[in-house]
């Protein structure tokens, strides 16, 4: 066990190295910094559907600046504040609503509530109503304009000072995790450190082996416990298929795949005793070491995105004092 542990710890550590040199837009969700976009409902007297222009803008904003994507509920968001500067009737015909908005966008810790960054732009948009004149002046937000780099810049680099400065707590958080059999969630805190925090990305993924091992040991005994009684219960074709079902799904590389293996070829010795035929059933293969590697990062990043994409989807943030 003590070997599958280093080795998994290795290849992981060993990926990290190679991962890292690819661009950054090359490297997935997990690699990167990544900003949940996010609407108040209290912007006061907005349209329904300029608010929904408005999260459009905030998610443009942050793709166009490399921290766009499916972010998992991150606890840092990118955000913004609509203000009506002026409006005005045009002496038209017909008569035209024209709007002078100040849009203040911010980029924080959405769960702490700590504001990293911040950048206002007024924005004049005219139409046939007050929603149109607001969705008008939105479509005149240029969000590829390299204006907003230094505000992005400033909050990306707060939230990687956020990761490296609290690295020892998100690693203790995920141990506690772990020693409460919660591994899914403690692959998620660690596969959750952007690439970019260079220290405590490493530290993390080398940490995640380890977890990932006790999870598929945990799972496995689970599981052999499980076929074990199916098969005492009814020893037949019916029973060894069910049982076998269940090994299906065991690592190779857990401790107790062994067991699970002498326990598909004595319900194979008993199926061929009582009907004449083979068993031909076959658990999942020991693979060379350069698939284990690749089984075994995909296997723990896939944790981390499972579990994200299974947490509520609505999230109450709290911005209060950032406006």
């Amino acid at each position: 066990m003590k070997k599958n542990i280093l080795l998994i710890s290795f290849l992981i550590f060993s990926f990290v190295g190679i991962y890292s040199q690819n661009d950054k837009g090359k490297t997935d969700d997990l690699g990167r910094v990544i900003l949940s976009t996010y609407v108040p409902d209290q912007i006061e007297g907005m349209p329904g559907a300029a608010m929904s222009s408005l999260e459009n803008k905030l998610s443009q904003l942050a793709s166009a600046n490399g921290m766009g994507g499916n972010s998992y509920n991150s606890r840092f968001i990118i955000t913004a504040n609509v203000s009506v500067l002026s409006k005005d009737i045009t002496p038209t015909a017909p008569p035209m609503h024209a709007y002078t908005l100040e849009v203040t966008f911010y980029i924080g810790d959405g769960f702490d509530g700590i504001m990293f960054s911040s950048y206002s732009v007024n924005l004049k948009g005219v139409g046939e109503n007050e929603t149109k004149a607001y969705i008008s002046a939105l479509k005149n937000l240029k969000t590829a304009d390299s204006q907003y780099q230094a505000f992005i810049d400033k909050g990306k680099s707060r939230i990687i000072e956020y990761y490296n400065s609290r690295c020892d707590f998100i690693l203790k958080e995920a141990q506690s995790l772990a020693s409460r059999n919660e591994f899914d969630a403690a692959i998620y805190t660690l596969t959750s450190v952007p690439e970019v925090c260079a220290d405590c990305y490493a530290k993390c993924m080398d940490a995640v082996g380890p977890i990932y091992q006790k999870q598929i040991d945990r799972d496995c005994q689970l599981k052999l416990a499980e076929a074990n009684a199916i098969w005492s219960a009814n020893q037949d074709i019916n029973a060894a298929n069910y049982a076998g079902a269940v090994l299906s799904d065991i690592e190779p590389q857990s401790v107790c795949f062994k067991s699970a293996l002498a326990l598909t070829q004595k319900m194979g010795s008993r199926v061929k005793e009582l009907d004449k035929r083979e068993w031909n059933f076959k658990l999942k293969q020991q693979q060379d070491d350069v698939n284990i590697k690749k089984a075994t990062i995909e296997a723990a990043r896939a944790i981390g995105v499972s579990y994200g994409n299974g947490q509520p989807k609505s999230v109450v943030y709290n911005t209060r004092g950032w406006w």
